[in-house]
C-alpha cells in the first residue's frame, strides 16, 4: 500500500485515491498473531520494522497530497482506524463497527489514535480507547470519526459518480458526496448521547479516578453502556489503558508526527517486555488459544507506576539495531 500510494500521490493523471476493503470489513486490525510469531521466533525487533512501515503508511495518508476517500463500509478497528481515520473524507454505512479494543490484548490503542481520539468533542476519545467500546455509523458521523452517512447501496453510485468527476478540488468532491449522503439520527441509549457524563468521567487525571468516577455513575443511574464500560476496563490490561491516558492527553497538544513517534516508542517497549509481558499474554489468551482469561503483570492499576509508564514513552536506549521513527519532512494536505 506504501509504494501504491506513493506512485499514485506522484502521478498527474490520478485525480484522487479511494480506500475500502476487500470483503465484509473495511479492515479488522493489523496482523496482531503474525507479529506475535515473529517475535517469539526471533527478535522484538522484527516486530519494530513492521510497525515501522505501518506508521509510515499511517502518516503518508494523514499527509496525502491528493484527495483521500475512505468508504468504511463494514467493521473498522486498531490497524484499519489507523488506514482510515487520517483521510480528509470518511464515509460510512449502516454496516460501520469501529472499536480501538487494544488494552483487551495488553496493547494500546495507537496507529495515531492518540491523535485522532484527542481531537474528538470532550473526552470522548479518552472514553473510546479506554473502554474499547464499539461504534456504529451514526454515532461515529455524530462525534466527527466520519465526514459523511451513505447508504451502502449508494456507494457504487457515488465510486462512479467520483470516477467521472472532472477537477478533483476538496469542493467538488464535497458535492459529490454530499448528494448521496443520508440523514441519520443516533440512538437515544448511545453513549455519545452521554458526553456530559463521559466528560466528568473521563476527565479525571489517572485511570484510577476514571474507573472509580464511572463506579460512582453506575451506582446511582447504571445505564448499559457504563456496565459495559466497567467491565470492559476491569477485564483490560492494567498497563496498556494507563500507556492509552498518557499517550492521549499528550497528543492532545502534539501534530500527528509527534503522536506517531511516540506510538513508536511505546511499541517498541512493549515488543522487547521492558516493563511486562501483557502483550504477548493478552495475544495467547484473546487470539490463539482463545481462553479468555489473560493474566495480567500487574494485575492492578495501583501498582503501575508513573515511572514505569514514563519509561516506556522514552526512547530505547540500549539496543544496538534500535533507531527511532524517522518521518519525512511533509506538508499537511
Amino acid at each position: 500500500m506504501l509504494k501504491k500510494l506513493e506512485v499514485y500521490e506522484n502521478d498527474p493523471m490520478v485525480k484522487l485515491v479511494i480506500l475500502k476493503g476487500n470483503g465484509k470489513a473495511f479492515c479488522a486490525g493489523g496482523d496482531i498473531i503474525a507479529v506475535f510469531h515473529f517475535i517469539n521466533a526471533g527478535h522484538w525487533s522484527f516486530g519494530a520494522n513492521f510497525y515501522r512501515k505501518q506508521l509510515t503508511l499511517d502518516y503518508l495518508l494523514g499527509t496525502y497530497k491528493k484527495p483521500l476517500v475512505s468508504l468504511i463500509n463494514g467493521m473498522v478497528m486498531g490497524g484499519g482506524a489507523g488506514l482510515s481515520m487520517h483521510a480528509r473524507f470518511r464515509i460510512v454505512t449502516e454496516n460501520t463497527v469501529f472499536a480501538m479494543p487494544e488494552a483487551s490484548i495488553g496493547h494500546f490503542p495507537d496507529v495515531g489514535a492518540s491523535h485522532f481520539l484527542s481531537r474528538l468533542p470532550g473526552f470522548f476519545g479518552e472514553y473510546l480507547g479506554l473502554t474499547g467500546a464499539r461504534l456504529d455509523g451514526y454515532e461515529m458521523l455524530a462525534c466527527g470519526l466520519a465526514t459523511h452517512f451513505i447508504l451502502s447501496k449508494d456507494l457504487v453510485l457515488l465510486e462512479n459518480a467520483l470516477h467521472v468527476m472532472g477537477p478533483s478540488d476538496i469542493s467538488t468532491i464535497s458535492q459529490i458526496i454530499n448528494k448521496f449522503e443520508h440523514k441519520v439520527n443516533i440512538k437515544q441509549d448511545s453513549a455519545y448521547s452521554r458526553l456530559k457524563i463521559i466528560n466528568k468521567v473521563f476527565s479525571r487525571d489517572t485511570v484510577e479516578e476514571i474507573l472509580s468516577s464511572l463506579e460512582n455513575f453506575a451506582a446511582n443511574q447504571a445505564e448499559k453502556w457504563m456496565i459495559e464500560a466497567i467491565n470492559s476496563m476491569k477485564s483490560a490490561s492494567p498497563t496498556g489503558l494507563k500507556l492509552f491516558l498518557k499517550s492521549i492527553r499528550e497528543g492532545r497538544m502534539q501534530k500527528l508526527e509527534q503522536c506517531l513517534v511516540r506510538e513508536f516508542n511505546i511499541f517498541c517497549h512493549i515488543m522487547r517486555r521492558t516493563i511486562n509481558s501483557d502483550f504477548f499474554e493478552g495475544t495467547r489468551a484473546m487470539l490463539i488459544d482463545k481462553d479468555k482469561r489473560p493474566k495480567w503483570e500487574p494485575s492492578k492499576l495501583e501498582l503501575i507506576s508513573e515511572e514505569m509508564v514514563s519509561r516506556c514513552l522514552s526512547e530505547v536506549d540500549d539496543d544496538d539495531d534500535w533507531e527511532s521513527l524517522q518521518l519525512p519532512v511533509r506538508s499537511r494536505l
